[in-house]
């Protein structure tokens, strides 16, 4: 169960990482990655445009199973909410926020597809 965790973790942190890279390169700044607050966690936290960015962060290997984005439910967008009021609480000074996702398709270690879905707010 340890390894399966690992890799899960291992597997997060380099789709998390193709996703910043892919921000900062249309001109983002990534504040943080990985921000917790109690059980919930932000992917990554950046500005855009005077506009704080709340992203979360998902990635497949094929779409057999439907696309990334896809397997953003209810109870996640939730979690995620809870957790950029939190934020937001602690840094008040931003006055626009926004949530995204990054969905990055990657077959045998190559990026198929990676895009960006702008402000989505689920439910």
């Amino acid at each position: 169960m340890a390894n399966l965790q690992q890799n899960n973790q291992e597997v997060g942190q380099f789709s998390e990482e193709i996703a910043s890279d892919f921000l900062i390169a249309k001109g983002w700044i990534i504040l943080e990655r990985n921000w917790r607050h109690k059980h919930w966690e932000i992917d990554i936290i950046a500005l855009f445009n005077n506009t704080l960015h709340f992203v979360e962060v998902k990635m497949r290997s094929s779409n057999t199973f439907g696309y990334p984005e896809e397997a953003i439910k209810k109870e996640k967008m939730n979690h995620l909410k809870w957790a950029a009021s939190a934020y937001q609480l602690k840094n008040p000074k931003y006055l626009w926020v926004q949530f995204d996702v990054v969905s990055i398709l990657l077959t045998k270690n190559r990026i198929q597809e990676i895009f960006l879905i702008e402000d989505v707010y689920l439910y």
